[in-house]
């Protein structure tokens, strides 16, 4: 086995059959399935069995971002289709940051039509290495891709966004706009999982993490030590911090509910450490490019409900830092050999912190 200080891209390699992408949600959100990789020995289950599966005085965290219909076609003055991918809505403005997708790149100053209905102003080029488009749109961003946008699916899903798609590629308890993907662990939870959390006794509370399009982008390099991550926007609140403060101190659980939601906490982890806090938590928005691969010493996060993630991922190089190397190359072969489903309209899986939170 690779040590932590040797880990190459490859050995976050796998073969998955096609057929195994699911194409299309559960036809309820709970029914989809889910392996239980907490105990010795792989269960596998029915995500309305996770409550069951829980303790009273536990605590589940969840990213309650809201995904936008950021994807957008249109035409150059000049007469040339464009397809656009909203990265990022920057606050109280009419401006975004997109990928752009044309035969040849606009030039500052020049405007594009989008959906037919509305135009965008094209201001330069931003993001890492320049690779987005900072545009000015004729009107408030969030309202006008509601009305002309679609709903940014996956490149590995198939087919254009469907109706159905505005209601499932979205969380129950989806409350701040800003999300180009959604945080697919929490697509499995509905009123009725929601419920049976509650009456079991355990709490739940929230953070935002805007996930771009960067978690679709592949990792260019094959040391993983070269890897540069991309950056997202998040937020901790304060009531937050405190409840996941009182969880500890009563010995509860903290439970991550997706990768996103753990990337925001131990960010967080790390900001205070930083800042000399004294807490274990720093509550606040930031900006993060955390990379979390194996050796990395988790502060915050006990469990994790997840997804079956990308080959070669960072996702991947991340569960496999929080549950073990080996244990997830078990957990995976289990779930191909299962016939799980894989990716965001996939099936779920529960997984216990390899290594002991540091006091």
């Amino acid at each position: 086995m690779p040590t932590p200080t040797n880990y190459a891209v490859s050995d976050f390699d796998f073969e998955l059959p096609p057929e195994l992408i699911a194409q299309h949600p559960a036809p309820e959100r709970s029914v989809s399935r889910l392996l239980d990789g907490s105990g010795a020995a792989p269960v596998d289950r029915v995500f309305y069995e996770l409550p069951g599966l829980l303790q009273p005085g536990d605590l589940l965290v969840f990213n309650d971002t809201r995904v936008i219909k950021a994807r957008l076609y249109g035409a150059k003055s000049t007469g040339g289709n464009v397809e656009g991918l909203v990265e990022r809505v920057l606050p109280g403005t009419q401006e975004i940051w997109m990928h752009l997708r044309a035969s040849k790149s606009p030039k500052p100053g020049s405007r594009v039509r989008f959906a037919d209905a509305f135009d965008a102003e094209v201001l330069g080029r931003c993001g890492p290495d320049n690779g987005l488009f900072h545009l000015r749109l004729d009107g408030d961003p969030f309202e006008l891709l509601e009305r002309h946008g679609h709903v940014p699916l996956p490149p590995y899903i198939t087919h254009a966004d469907e109706a159905d798609d505005v209601r499932r590629y979205q969380t129950v308890f989806a409350r701040v706009p800003g999300a180009v993907a959604a945080p697919t662990a929490s697509l499995h939870f509905d009123e009725g999982v929601l419920s049976s959390l509650a009456n079991r006794g355990v709490e739940t509370a929230h953070v935002t993490l805007h996930v771009g399009a960067g978690t679709f982008q592949p990792v260019r390099v094959e040391s993983i030590a070269e890897h540069k991550m991309h950056s997202e926007w998040c937020e901790v609140s304060p009531g937050t911090a405190a409840r996941i403060a009182a969880c500890r101190a009563r010995g509860g659980r903290v439970i991550a509910v997706g990768t996103t939601t753990l990337r925001t906490l131990e960010s967080a982890a790390v900001a205070a450490r930083v800042a000399g806090s004294g807490e274990l938590l720093l509550a606040g928005s930031r900006e993060t490019d955390i990379f979390i691969t194996p050796g990395f010493e988790f502060q915050v996060v006990d469990r994790l409900v997840t997804n079956f993630h990308l080959p070669k991922s960072t996702l991947m190089m991340l569960v496999s830092a929080f549950a073990g190397y080996e244990r997830i190359r078990a957990l995976y072969a289990h779930a191909i050999a299962q016939r799980y489903r894989f990716f965001s309209y996939g099936d779920a899986m529960l997984l216990t912190r390899a290594q002991p939170t540091r006091p």
